[in-house]
């Protein structure tokens, strides 16, 4: 039975391993027109040998009929080289070709055993030559295809064995023998090469695999290194990329393209409001609104945070990408309903133009946060188009950075005062400092163009430094019961290197920080929150006092209200302004005072320039102001002066 099965092995052909049987038949179409070349040859020597000594039937008929079968067969394995075949298909040859060989091997072996009874010695050594070394080149030929081989040499070898040990000559015994150890050898060759040609083929199978496989997981990785995880966008990598490759079209075909960035307004105070699962769906949100209505020629990614950005691959006029800019934000705008959450969606959004904005990738990109942070501070919800009067502030604004530096180094820099009341009395209470600064080649550069572009230039710190020194010198000039107010940026409290330095200041002075009021607004906590309060906490322990300055211009979240360590509330003049005529301005001063007595912080109205305007503020509430009614922002001496005045009129009131 094991032997049956064994045998059934050999000669089986394997129908369930495509890779083993199309390596077969490529290693067949190049080395079967080799072996029909090898018994066309032999059999025409053969021929030639008995053309006068046998029957033309053998000597021509026969061994011509099988030489033109041989050649059409070789013509027919060549032209297979070529062809794709399905696996059924290929199994189907491989199996006629067993077939054939069978029927090859009975016909040629029973041609030459005919034949060899009309020779001569001469004759019949040619004809023991011819099968000896035919079935060997046939067997060399087939050694890819086991079955085949196999049974040719059976076929072949054991009808001339047999007739060459039944011959009783002693020669032709001793070829038989020498014929059946040949074989012999012949076919263990064959086995092991077999057996080494199919490993090899199922190695290559598995090396293709695995290259499959590695190939496979580098186009994810590519993918996932390109892609962003939470909105599955392109991410800020594949969108630099992208525009790398379309500014070299661009530039090779001289085409146009324009780049955008968009900003989420209002995302950071909903992300801080209700956690970062919100934030996330409205990030989600906001992606798939962007890619619908995306059209053709339009590549859309996210940058980071709350930032994506836009390719547009086509050339728009001015109007045209106004529409654009339009259709953005009208997309974003609304509202979403997250777990139960209703928050507000609303995007601004910048563009720039190859090549009449810049001419490389950084300063397009750079161009169009600009355009979008110019939309920003303008109006927010709307888009911009980076224009020649960008391009004359961005110019402005490098050179105040580089003016701005050595203002810092030759100590141009300096202070105003401006006087903050107590609205009862009528006394001066403290100073609020304002940044002043007047350079030798622009003049005087207001407070608003410096300060950010200090802050973006990371001179902001070294600023800082240098007025709470000046501030703190003027302090210890003015009577012990007055402060001073100093304005902080986002900078000094989201990073504790620089609170520590800043606390460091306060130390060295020698002052009592009780004296010392630090000023913050809501937009200067909302980059990094935590670290604000953090920073805010480590100064209040100090001794200084912390106020939030221009409350209501913003966002006003009433959580920074309640989660920072405040001591007051700097109410914004924008509510001053139309406090006369204005009964909703009335309503909200009224309710900031009554918020801030129940949580025990002091309030100060800001913007108070008229006596009416003072007058309701005391009535509202209010404990203190500051105001052109009190006293514009004057100098150090003029400060000096004003309070000598003051002293001097309560004196006589007193009188």
């Amino acid at each position: 039975m094991r032997s049956t099965k064994m045998v059934r092995s050999l000669l089986r052909i394997c129908n369930d391993n495509s890779e083993l049987t199309r390596s077969q038949l490529a290693a067949l179409c190049r080395q079967l027109p080799l072996l029909y070349f090898i018994l066309v040859v032999n059999t025409l020597a053969v021929s030639f040998t008995f053309f006068d000594r046998a029957p033309a039937a053998l000597s021509l008929l026969v061994p011509d009929t099988l030489c033109v079968v041989c050649v059409i067969r070789a013509i027919s394995w060549w032209k297979k080289r070529f062809d794709d075949m399905p696996h059924d298909k290929v199994v189907w040859l491989l199996r006629r070709t067993v077939w054939l060989t069978v029927l090859f091997g009975t016909a040629f072996t029973g041609w030459a055993l005919a034949l060899y009874q009309y020779g001569d010695a001469y004759a019949r050594a040619h004809v023991a030559f011819y099968m000896s070394i035919t079935v060997i080149g046939c067997i060399f030929c087939l050694m890819h295809l086991r079955p085949a081989a196999i049974l040719l040499t059976v076929i072949v070898v054991t009808p001339w064995t047999l007739f060459f040990l039944s011959s009783g000559q002693p020669v032709f015994v001793a070829i038989a023998i020498n014929i059946v150890l040949v074989a012999f050898a012949m076919t263990v060759i064959l086995l092991i090469n077999y057996r080494d040609f199919t490993k090899l083929i199922d190695s290559r199978k598995k090396l293709q695999n695995q290259q499959i496989a590695t190939l496979a997981l580098s186009d994810e990785n590519f993918r996932l290194a390109n892609l962003d995880s939470l909105t599955g966008l392109p991410n800020r990598r594949s969108f630099f990329s992208s525009l790398a490759v379309l500014l070299e079209n661009a530039q090779r075909n001289g085409t146009r393209f324009v780049v955008g960035v968009i900003d989420l307004d209002g995302f950071k105070q909903v992300n801080d409001a209700y956690g970062h699962t919100v934030g996330d769906r409205l990030l989600i949100e906001a992606a798939t609104r962007l890619v619908g209505m995306a059209c053709t020629n339009t590549q859309i990614a996210r940058l980071g945070g709350d930032e994506f950005g836009v390719l547009l691959d086509r050339d728009l006029t001015r109007d045209e990408l106004d529409q654009v800019g339009q259709c953005i934000t009208d997309t974003l705008k609304g509202t979403i309903e997250i777990r139960d959450v209703t928050v507000s969606l609303l995007g601004s959004a910048g563009f720039a133009t190859y090549p009449d904005a810049g001419n490389n990738a950084q300063e397009l990109y750079e161009r169009a946060d600009y355009a979008m942070y110019f939309a920003k501070r303008t109006a927010r919800g709307t888009s911009a188009i980076f224009s020649v009067n960008h391009e004359t502030r961005i110019r402005r604004s490098s050179i105040i950075e580089q003016e701005l530096r050595l203002a810092i180094l030759n100590d141009e820099l300096t202070l105003a005062f401006q006087p903050i009341v107590e609205l009862q009395t009528q006394r001066v209470i403290g100073f609020e400092t304002l940044a002043r600064w007047t350079n030798d080649k622009l003049g005087p550069v207001g407070p608003d163009e410096f300060i950010p572009v200090a802050e973006r230039s990371d001179l902001i710190n070294r600023l800082t430094e240098n007025l709470l020194n000046k501030a703190l010198a003027a302090l210890r000039s003015w009577p012990h019961e007055l402060f001073v107010s100093f304005n902080l940026s986002t900078h000094d409290i989201s990073r504790r290197e620089q609170t520590a330095r800043i606390e460091h200041i306060v130390e060295q002075s020698g002052l009592d920080a009780r004296r010392i009021v630090f000023e913050v607004t809501e937009t200067a906590v909302m980059p990094d929150f935590e670290q604000a309060r953090e920073s805010l906490a480590r100064l209040r322990r100090l001794g200084a006092r912390i106020a939030l300055d221009d409350f209501g211009s913003g966002h006003s979240s009433l959580s920074y209200v309640h989660r920072l360590p405040l001591d007051k509330i700097k109410i914004d003049r924008s509510f001053v302004t139309s406090i006369e005529s204005d009964q909703a301005c009335q309503d909200i001063v009224r309710t900031i005072v009554s918020m801030c007595r129940r949580l025990s912080v002091a309030s100060t109205v800001e913007g108070v320039e008229t006596a009416a305007q003072r007058d309701l503020a005391l009535e509202l509430g209010c404990v203190s102001a500051q105001g052109y009614l009190f006293g514009k922002p004057m100098k150090l001496q003029d400060a000096l002066d004003y309070l000598d005045t003051q002293t001097a009129r309560a004196l006589l009131s007193e009188a």
